[in-house]
C-alpha cells in the first residue's frame, strides 16, 4: 500500500502524521513501543527525512508521541481527559470529574482528629485549641490522580463522619447525611508550583505547573462548614467562566 499520494494536495507530512495516528489508535504500535527510525519511515514513505520529521513533530505537539535523545521514537500515553470546571453554582469534585466525562473514584490517604493551626481555625471561626477533623484524599479518574484534597471540618459539627464511606461526594456526604446546607462557597484559585510531595501523589514531576484551590463552604446561616485545600494538575485543569452583560461604568476596569 502506498503511503504518500504524491498528488493529493494534503502535504505530505500531515499523510503521514495520519498513517502513523491510525496504527496507534488500532495498537500496532502500543504505548511504549518505539517507532522505526527516521531513516526506515524515510524509505517507507518515499519521502525525505526532513518530512518524516514534520510528521513526528506533529504527533508530539498532539503528545501521541515523545522523543528520546539518541534512543528514538515512542508512543507516548494517552493525555488525560480535561477536567472542567465552570463557575455557576456549588459543586462537588465528584459532580466536576463527572461532567467532565471521567469516571471518579477517591483514595483516602488519611483521616483524623488534629488541633487546629491558627489560620485553619480563623477560617473555620473556631477558637484556639479547638478539635477539627483532616481528610486527605487523591481523586482518580480512569487511573490518573486528578485532585490531591486536604478536607478541614469543624469536629463539634462532625464527629461521626470518620466512620463514614469517605471516597464519595463530601458535600452529598454532609448534606445528606448531617442535614447541612450548603448556601455558599468562596474560592481562591492560585497557579502553584508543586511541591514534591504533592507531585508525587499526583505523579508529576517536582515543581509542576499546579493549580491550588481554597474553598470556604458556609451553611445557611453563614457558618463556615468545610475548609478545602485542592492541588490540581495544571496539564487537565481548565476554568470556564461566564459573565453577564458590560455596564460601562460600572466598576470600570482598564483593559
Amino acid at each position: 500500500m502506498k503511503i504518500v499520494d504524491s498528488s493529493n494536495p494534503i502535504p505530505k507530512y500531515l499523510q503521514i502524521s495520519a498513517w502513523l495516528n491510525e496504527l496507534i489508535e488500532t495498537g500496532r504500535y502500543r504505548t511504549g513501543e518505539q517507532l522505526p527510525s527516521e531513516v526506515e519511515l524515510a524509505k517507507m514513505c518515499d519521502v525525505t527525512r526532513t518530512t518524516v520529521r514534520q510528521a513526528i513533530a506533529e504527533l508530539t505537539a498532539k503528545g501521541l508521541l515523545r522523543k528520546e535523545k539518541g534512543t528514538g521514537t515512542f508512543v507516548s500515553a494517552p493525555a488525560p481527559a480535561e477536567l472542567r470546571q465552570k463557575l455557576t453554582h456549588i459543586s462537588s469534585t465528584t459532580d466536576l470529574m463527572q461532567d467532565s466525562g471521567i469516571q471518579q473514584r477517591s483514595k483516602v490517604l488519611e483521616k483524623r482528629v488534629i488541633q487546629a493551626e491558627d489560620k485553619i481555625a480563623r477560617a473555620l471561626f473556631l477558637g484556639a485549641n479547638k478539635k477539627i477533623i483532616l481528610v486527605r484524599r487523591v481523586r482518580m479518574g480512569d487511573g490518573t490522580p486528578y485532585v490531591y484534597e486536604e478536607s478541614y471540618l469543624p469536629y463539634d459539627l462532625f464527629k461521626g463522619i470518620l466512620n463514614k464511606n469517605l471516597t464519595g461526594s463530601m458535600y452529598k456526604l454532609i448534606s445528606e447525611q448531617f442535614k447541612v446546607v450548603l448556601a455558599r462557597c468562596a474560592q481562591t484559585i492560585s497557579a502553584v508550583n508543586l511541591d514534591a510531595d504533592i507531585a508525587k501523589i499526583l505523579q508529576l514531576p517536582k515543581n509542576a505547573a499546579g493549580i491550588f484551590m481554597e474553598s470556604l463552604t458556609f451553611d445557611e446561616n453563614s457558618i463556615p462548614v468545610e475548609l478545602l485545600h485542592s492541588y490540581l494538575r495544571g496539564d487537565t485543569y481548565k476554568l470556564e467562566i461566564e459573565l453577564g452583560r458590560y455596564h460601562p461604568g460600572a466598576r470600570d476596569v482598564n483593559l
